[in-house]
């Protein structure tokens, strides 16, 4: 009896190694998800940095419109709205385009605006070489503040693709703004005599 083991244990076993394998799995799809919409543009991810516009050929045939949303995350109240719903573009021409921004609150606040695109795969094709998406948006109460895009269309984009939308949606970063301050500051090289 002490020699055998008990079949039940290698059952009990088993499943404990499917359980903490279907744990580790859990744990790392949301990482992998994130560079795989990186590399290939899908979910309509874009460029987290500016894109350095050189002087390329623009495409001289072909008109590509494309669209903008803006909106708050929730309860956050700012008045958010680009200048023009929508601009036809020559892929490969350097373009601007204006957002507004208004702080209704009677309190200070940061903003961050995040950006997707749709069809997810002509965010690859979106180059932004200045976005206000790329920097926090502080605003005191009632204050009001312009902020450019500067983009353009990569002359590769499929020809099938002729319109995509790009929407910002502006989350409230205040209270994490302000811890990253204070952190900054507890770190920071105090003289000490």
């Amino acid at each position: 009896m002490l020699g055998t083991t008990n079949p039940h244990m290698k059952i009990v076993r088993q499943l404990l190694f499917v359980v903490v394998g279907m744990f580790c799995f859990g744990f790392i799809l949301v990482p992998l998800y994130d560079v795989f919409c990186d590399i290939t543009g899908l979910n309509g991810k874009t460029r987290d940095d500016a894109a350095v516009y050189q002087q390329i050929e623009v495409d001289e045939t072909r008109w590509v419109t494309v669209q903008f949303v803006a909106r708050t995350h929730q309860q956050m109240p700012w008045l958010f709205a680009p200048e023009s719903r929508s601009v036809k573009v020559r892929p490969g021409a350097l373009t601007v385009v204006n957002f507004n921004a208004q702080n209704q609150s009677g309190k200070h606040m940061v903003g961050q605006a995040v950006p997707s695109v749709t069809p997810g795969t002509a965010a690859v094709y979106l180059n932004k070489t200045d976005c206000f998406c790329f920097n926090q948006q502080p605003l005191s109460a009632g204050e009001s503040l312009l902020m450019p895009m500067q983009f353009y269309v990569d002359p590769q984009l499929p020809k099938h693709i002729s319109h995509f939308t790009v929407q910002y949606t502006l989350y409230d970063i205040t209270d994490q703004s302000q811890q990253v301050a204070v952190s900054s500051l507890n770190t920071s090289d105090v003289w000490r005599p």
